[in-house]
């Protein structure tokens, strides 16, 4: 199944969804027996691929040292209260075998869903971890030359450059040919079960920064990504491919051959509300905009509920729906969740849910679906104010316009203050907001736009 150039993903934690669709059953739900009802409410409207983040089988030895770990521990209780020994299943970057866990209906179970999927025009999206694996993987007692090994010949703990090692998995060698080999074999076979995959802390297996992290004398002519991505387009071209990344790491990822890379930098100037910040990082070439993937939340970063007020979230969700590049959004984030259970966890807390707030979301993806706003060539506007009213410095804004000539404006007061501003939209005489319905008159080459706190206009020009 091919994929659009601006893909909305919907990423569910599998073993929590799971849990609960079991809960509410009265009996286990795997993979290959989820409802209707439960595909059609992860699958809204306007989202062209799921992300089933931890399907794999997850390390018995990984579980039992998390269990030890008095800093995890915490956190799980943190999060879960009446924390309960079955509701910690271990990290699911902690993985022992790239097959779906039995749990969870193994890959019979996945290719079903797989299938469920594909029926709705919604692609599949799992994990790979390239940095790491399990301390009970087969390569471990298999293939210890796959791994790095400390001053005394032990297999190295993984990690990255700047903080402690992680307990419970082995460090890769990004820099063994024979390693890479089996890295592109296991790719490939995720790929084949997929449409997209979203490699964990890529960055990590670079060549700059593994050997920054590690210090080794050797390092190969050709980095990591591009020998390991060739091989896979031999086999699976369509797949795409998504970066977790980090540390000014997205432009050379992005050239390495990956389809998106996250673009963590317009989360953190969102969640700070540093405006200026967001317009400046807007400004960077359109083609590099195109391959970055937004989001306001995943499973590694707080529910945006407990970061911002709910009409600043509102307002950062519509940056977030209309900006160019792969967008992403996390189940319970329309509910208005607030509570992110680490992943190590099978269950997370009963919370209110927010059914107006989901309906709000859910509107929001179908609008922009619909009436194909994310189309043609995308450029920043820059708001204009005059001498005594600088307020359009709070004005976020853009253009779309497609090649039939539809052309949409975004306009985002992202400030707790009203706003005012002349935006440079070209001649049009008719500005419909397809998110409340007004329509604005302005036979001019500039719109004036008047926004109270957090407002927001969606227009189609006409």
């Amino acid at each position: 199944m091919s994929w659009p150039e601006e893909p909305v993903i919907y990423e569910v934690n599998t073993a929590v969804w799971l849990g609960e669709l079991s809960q509410a059953a009265g009996r286990r739900i795997t993979l290959a027996e989820v409802p209707v009802a439960a595909w059609h409410a992860i699958t809204p409207a306007g989202v062209d691929a799921v992300w089933l983040m931890g399907v794999w089988e997850r390390s018995t030895l990984g579980l039992a040292m998390a269990n030890a770990h008095s800093g995890l521990r915490a956190s799980f209780v943190e999060a879960l209260p009446d924390l309960r020994p079955e509701d910690v299943l271990g990290s699911p970057y902690c993985v022992r075998r790239y097959v779906v866990a039995e749990e969870f209906g193994g890959d019979e179970g996945l290719a079903r869903a797989r299938a469920e999927l594909a029926a709705r025009g919604v692609r599949l999206v799992l994990d790979y971890v390239p940095n790491h694996v399990a301390p009970d993987h087969p390569w471990v007692t298999e293939h210890p030359e796959f791994f790095v090994h400390d001053e005394n010949g032990e297999i190295a703990l993984g990690r990255d450059p700047y903080f402690p090692p992680w307990p419970d998995v082995f460090q890769l060698d990004a820099f063994s040919p024979a390693l890479r080999t089996a890295a592109t074999m296991t790719l490939s076979s995720i790929a084949a079960r997929c449409d997209g995959i979203r490699c964990d802390m890529a960055m990590l297996v670079t060549n700059e920064v593994f050997s920054r992290t590690w210090g080794l004398p050797r390092v190969p002519e050709q980095d990591f990504w591009p020998e390991i991505i060739g091989g896979l387009r031999a086999r699976h071209p369509e797949t795409v491919l998504i970066a977790e990344a980090y540390w000014n790491m997205e432009w050379p990822l992005q050239q390495q051959g990956f389809n998106f890379c996250y673009d963590k930098r317009l989360y953190d100037r969102l969640v700070s509300g540093d405006v200026g910040g967001v317009r400046d990082h807007l400004r960077a070439d359109p083609g590099y905009q195109s391959r970055l993937m937004r989001f306001l939340e995943n499973q590694d970063e707080p529910r945006i509920l407990s970061e911002l007020e709910p009409e600043a979230a509102q307002a950062a969700a519509v940056v977030i729906a209309t900006l160019p590049g792969a967008t992403l959004w996390h189940e319970g984030q329309f509910e208005g969740r607030r509570v992110r259970p680490p992943v190590f966890l099978a269950r997370r807390p009963d919370e209110p849910l927010d059914h107006d707030l989901a309906a709000w979301y859910r509107w929001l993806l179908a609008v922009v679906a619909d009436h194909r706003v994310r189309r043609g060539d995308w450029r920043l506007l820059e708001a204009e104010g005059w001498p005594d009213n600088e307020s359009c410095h709070r004005l976020l804004a853009w253009e779309w316009a497609a090649a039939d000539g539809t052309r949409h404006v975004v306009v985002v007061n992202f400030s707790d203050q009203p706003a005012q501003g002349l935006l440079p939209v070209g001649w049009s005489e008719k500005y419909t907001d397809l998110l409340d319905g007004g329509v604005v008159f302005e036979a001019v080459s500039r719109l004036y736009v008047a926004l109270g706190p957090w407002g927001c206009h969606l227009f189609v020009a006409a």
